[in-house]
């Protein structure tokens, strides 16, 4: 049989999602949209469906009610009774009476489905980072080095790299050290400004990780986590190997891109990174589409306002029923069924599904949450000292605006013998997708 059919994935989607506040209020991280018409989740699943793993195990627990939903809608692409499957597994009590109380825990409770899998080897991935990324490559590399345990790594910047669990390896790529968000991290030996980090990404042979789950859960000292428990154990008895992240790309142009999208600040960059010249992750290229659930809306249009002033859009990504009706937006992410109206300026802004822009309004570096509607004359992230006052701010200044926020209404401001050009019908609210 090949590898692939001899693995099981297990994508972890149950945490908390805290420094995504206020997006991830009423809903998981890995259901939290991105580009306009993706959700976070998507990424990590179209490796595995580009990848030929037919066996995924999709651990949810908290306001899963999104994400399972997305699943139902978007992921019911494989067939049962040849034995495929993508399936939402919740916190069942298996083990006990609590929730997953960690990323190895999480697994832990779940043995019995690895058990009766079949399978001889376990993907364990994270369902909240952006990349693209062929596992068959990494499942070879283990397979061919006789690994106990395989970790997907990566360089990233010494200053960064207190954010990662940083991992040493000899010249044979063997793992003789793994230190989880250090301090002062280690840098590369090649290299004083680079070092090596875990990208969350692990084969095990499966009859290592039973062994090695079971003994986590006997230790009344771990936090049951793999990056702070499990893996920096695991590497004094077990054959543990790095398997450095790059060369498997899908497609050449992504120039080995990988994002943990975690943070308002990351989660707002990665989008941005969609939009420059040089993209590092591009959306549009055939070797590796990503998969996304395709909401019924009509095309993007760009048309006059009521003054015959056409509206403007620059270096943006506009999806299916967007109207920019005589306002201006450059640099931004439009999801569907946005409006915006006339004299409004949208610029560095993601704008989540069915957001209204009324007429005259600013906005500049902010996110806004799905339905929100910003009325006549309001603005945002433009005053620091304001917008702290109303809304979450990023240490970066991204002003997040959070859904079901209601502005209180501004006096219209129009030039003498003007009138108030109406703004876009709404659908009825029982028309918009419930899915948050």
């Amino acid at each position: 049989m090949s590898l692939v059919s001899d693995t099981v994935s297990i994508v972890l989607a149950g945490g908390v999602g805290s420094r995504l506040r206020p997006l991830t209020q009423d809903r998981a991280k890995p259901a939290v949209p991105f580009a306009g018409q993706y959700r976070i989740i998507d990424f990590t699943l179209s490796n595995c469906l580009h990848s030929g793993l037919r066996q995924v195990l999709v651990l949810t627990q908290y306001k899963s009610h999104s994400l399972q939903e997305h699943l139902r809608d978007t992921w019911s692409v494989f067939n049962p009774d040849l034995g495929e499957y993508i399936t939402n597994i919740p916190p069942q009590q298996q083990t006990g009476e609590s929730w997953y109380q960690g990323t190895a825990d999480a697994v832990y409770q779940n043995l019995f489905l690895l058990r009766r899998s079949g399978a001889r080897f376990v993907l364990i991935l994270s369902g909240d980072h952006i990349y693209r990324m062929d596992y068959n490559k990494m499942l070879a590399a283990h397979h061919l080095s006789e690994a106990d345990v395989t970790v997907g790594c990566m360089n990233v910047g010494l200053q960064d790299a207190h954010s990662f669990g940083v991992v040493s390896t000899d010249i044979n790529r063997r793992i003789v050290s793994f230190d989880e968000k250090p301090a002062r991290p280690a840098p590369l030996p090649q290299d004083s400004g680079r070092a090596l980090v875990s990208m969350g990404i692990y084969v095990f042979s499966i009859d290592v990780l039973l062994r090695e789950l079971e003994n986590d859960a006997a230790d009344s000292r771990s936090t049951h986590d793999f990056g702070s428990d499990l893996l920096p154990r695991v590497i004094h008895t077990c054959r543990v190997f790095g398997y450095h992240y790059g060369d498997d790309q899908p497609c050449s142009t992504d120039a080995g891109y990988w994002r943990d999208v975690g943070s308002i600040d990351s989660y707002y960059q990665a989008n941005m990174d969609l939009l420059t010249g040089r993209r590092p992750l591009d959306l549009y290229s055939e070797c590796w589409p990503i998969r996304k659930h395709e909401r019924a809306a009509p095309p993007a249009r760009i048309d006059r306002d009521g003054f015959g002033t056409s509206g403007v859009v620059t270096d943006s990504l506009m999806s299916n029923g967007v109207v920019v009706s005589g306002g201006s937006v450059n640099r931004s992410v439009l999801s569907t069924g946005v409006r915006v109206a006339s004299k409004a300026s949208v610029e560095d802004c993601i704008l989540f599904d069915d957001v209204v822009v009324g007429e005259g309004v600013q906005l500049k570096n902010c996110i806004v949450d799905k339905g929100v509607e910003i009325p006549v004359g309001e603005s945002a992230g433009l005053n620091p000292s304001i917008d702290a006052q109303r809304f979450t701010v990023s240490k970066n200044g991204v002003v997040v605006i959070p859904r079901g926020y209601e502005f209180t209404p501004q006096p219209a401001k129009l030039r003498p013998g003007r009138t108030l050009h109406p703004e876009p019908t709404r659908k009825p609210e029982l028309a918009r997708t419930s899915s948050q």
